[in-house]
């Protein structure tokens, strides 16, 4: 792992914790999606779109974990 890689990451992952209460597990367990989706809409993006109950079930009956 780079010096670079591994500064910016330790910063973000610090980031990730101060605004999303994250802690380290949580935050290297998420994708680099994961994290570019919940980072655009704490900083309220326009682009952000919900997901509708019925859905956000269907997704969490597909995977329980």
């Amino acid at each position: 792992m780079s010096e670079a890689f591994a500064t910016r990451a330790a910063r973000l992952a610090g980031v990730a914790g101060l605004l999303l209460g994250w802690r380290p597990d949580e935050y290297w367990r998420a994708t680099p999606d994961e994290l570019a989706a919940v980072m655009e809409a704490a900083r309220g993006g326009e682009d952000v779109a919900g997901v509708d109950g019925e859905a956000l079930a269907r997704m969490m009956a597909a995977m329980p974990d």
